[in-house]
Parts: structure tokens; C-alpha cells; sequence
């Protein structure tokens, strides 16, 4: 009915530290894996985190082992749940809320609905999930798989992926891919600032990047 594995390393520190200054939607920019399907929204505004992905599948209108779980989660972990297709339960309210917290988890990733949107943010715990639901989960001891594979918004996330989630969305990369995918999006970012200083002073946009000289290009 269970399976429970080891929680998994880590992330690096100072990878995550430096993966902390990316948007989301700079690495959308010119990747186009590992990002989770838009119906999975921040619950609260402006927050970015950053993380280890620790993963839970768990079925329908069963939570037993999500509770379990929260007993496992150490500080910097961000737990990413699979409802296994099921929208309909909110497994993750409150208490769980509190739960995870006290863990010292930065973050809860859903792939269904939550409930208790106010204790939720009453605790100031970021929160992604694709809504809310007053209709709950129960200890029903149904099963489920804690730090497998698993797939949330259309990715398969691993035990031990990295995180980044912000308001744009979710992220999940390999963790050998943090420090290539951060370097370089930092790098557009900066690059980003420059550009939009110099529209600012009066520049036009479609000639900063580009896109002018394309369209003038074929209508010569």
C-alpha cells in the first residue's frame, strides 16, 4: 500500500542561493522543459522559493500520508504533491500548513486544490496549487509513494530536484542543471535591465531587440 524511500540529498546551497535571483520567465525564454502547467498558481503573491523536492503521490479523498509525510520534511524542502488526477479533494489546508512550516519546508506545490486559503496565508507559507476546495481529504489509509517519481502540472519531478517557483509559475530542473540554467539567466536578466533603461530614455523597443530590422527587412 506504501512506498517510502529515503529522503533524497539536497540541493546544493550555493546553487540554490544563486538559482534565487532567477524569473521564472527568463529561463522561459529559450527552455521548454520542466515547467508546470499554468492552471498551478501561487496561492499568495510576490513570493519566490527556491528547494529540494521532496515527492508524495497520494490518491483522491486519502491524505494519511501526507500527514506522515510532514513528519519527514527538513528545513529547505519544498513538498510537491501528485493527486494522481483528482481535483476535486483538497488535501492540503491548514494544518498541513502549519506542519510543514514547522519543519522548516519552504514551500507546498499541489497538483489539485487546497482549502483554508486564510490560514494559509495567516501563516505566510507559499503555497502553488491549481485552486481552492472546500471539500476535504481524510485519513481513509488508502496508501500512496513518498520520495518516487512522480508528475505535478504535466512534469515528472524527482526526489532531489531543484525548485524555483514564483509568480509567473513553477520550474523543476536537475539538479546538475542549477548552476548552467542559473549563470545564464542571470546573465539575460542583467542584459534585460540595460535594455529596458535605454527604451526608458527614448529608445524604441523594436529596434533595441531586433524585431524592426526583421519586419522593415521584408516589407522593403
Amino acid at each position: 500500500m506504501y512506498i517510502i524511500n529515503p529522503m533524497p540529498e539536497q540541493v546544493d546551497q550555493e546553487d540554490l542561493d544563486l538559482l534565487s535571483g532567477v524569473e521564472t520567465a527568463t529561463v522561459g525564454h529559450w527552455r521548454l522543459f520542466g515547467f508546470m502547467n499554468h492552471k498551478i498558481q501561487p496561492l499568495l503573491p510576490k513570493r519566490r522559493i527556491v528547494g529540494t523536492a521532496v515527492t508524495l503521490a497520494i490518491a483522491g479523498p486519502d491524505s494519511t500520508l501526507l500527514h506522515h509525510a510532514t513528519g519527514m520534511l527538513r528545513p529547505g524542502d519544498v513538498l510537491v504533491v501528485d493527486r494522481l488526477g483528482d481535483d476535486r479533494y483538497a488535501c492540503w489546508g491548514g494544518g498541513v500548513t502549519i506542519a510543514a512550516k514547522a519543519a522548516g519546508a519552504v514551500a507546498g506545490i499541489v497538483d489539485g486544490p487546497c482549502t483554508d486559503l486564510t490560514e494559509i496565508e495567516d501563516s505566510d507559507f507559499p503555497m502553488w496549487a491549481t485552486g481552492i476546495s472546500p471539500i476535504t481529504t481524510r485519513l481513509y489509509d488508502l496508501g500512496g509513494g513518498l520520495n518516487i517519481p512522480v508528475s505535478c502540472g504535466g512534469v515528472v519531478v524527482n526526489p532531489g530536484d531543484a525548485i524555483l517557483a514564483d509568480e509567473s509559475g513553477v520550474l523543476v530542473l536537475p539538479r546538475n542543471e542549477v548552476r548552467s540554467v542559473a549563470t545564464k539567466a542571470l546573465d539575460i536578466q542583467e542584459k534585460g535591465k540595460v535594455r529596458e533603461a535605454s527604451v526608458k530614455t527614448g529608445l524604441k523597443l523594436g529596434d533595441v531587440s531586433g524585431a524592426s530590422k526583421k519586419v522593415l527587412a521584408h516589407i522593403a
